[in-house]
C-alpha cells in the first residue's frame, strides 16, 4: 500500500509506479468497476483501464479512494495524510530538504511547489507522489 512507511524502492520510479498500478489494479478487480465507480468520484473507463501508463494520471487523492477498499486498509483521507506524513517523515530520516529533494526530482517543481504538495496546501497527482516517495527513500540511509 502506498501509504505505508517504506524503507526500499524499485531501481525506477517507473518500476515503483508499475508495483502501485498492480496493487490498485488488483483492488479495481476484486471489487469491480461498477461497485467502485458508484462508491468513488473516479469514473468507469479510468477505473476500467487503470494500468501502469494510467495510473499517475490519478490525483493521490484518487488513488486513496480506489486503496481505501483493500481489505484492513483505512479511509481515503487518512491513507492521504499517511502517505504526506511519511514522506515528511522520510526526508527527516534521510536528511533531505526540499532543495535536496528538487535537485534528484525527475520531474519539473521547485522547492516551494513541493513543500506545498507535501504538506497538502497544493494538490499533488499520484505521478508526483510516486517520484517524490522514491527521491526520498531512495536517499534515505
Amino acid at each position: 500500500m502506498f501509504h505505508e512507511q517504506r524503507m526500499t524502492v524499485p531501481d525506477t520510479p517507473a518500476d515503483l509506479r508499475a508495483e502501485y498500478a498492480a496493487d490498485l489494479a488488483s483492488i479495481v478487480d476484486r471489487h469491480g468497476v461498477d461497485e467502485l465507480a458508484d462508491g468513488t468520484a473516479l469514473d468507469r473507463d479510468t477505473l476500467a483501464n487503470l494500468g501502469h501508463e494510467t495510473v499517475g494520471t490519478l490525483s493521490l487523492e484518487d488513488a486513496a479512494e480506489i486503496q481505501a477498499r483493500a481489505e484492513s486498509a483505512p479511509d481515503a483521507d487518512t491513507i492521504v495524510t499517511m502517505a504526506c506524513e511519511h514522506l515528511l517523515l522520510g526526508m527527516s530520516t534521510a536528511v533531505l530538504d526540499v532543495d535536496a529533494v528538487e535537485s534528484e526530482l525527475e520531474l519539473e517543481l521547485d522547492a516551494k511547489e513541493i513543500q506545498q504538495k507535501l504538506e497538502r496546501r497544493a494538490p499533488m497527482s499520484f505521478e508526483e507522489y510516486v517520484h517524490l516517495q522514491f527521491v526520498i527513500v531512495d536517499a534515505a540511509p
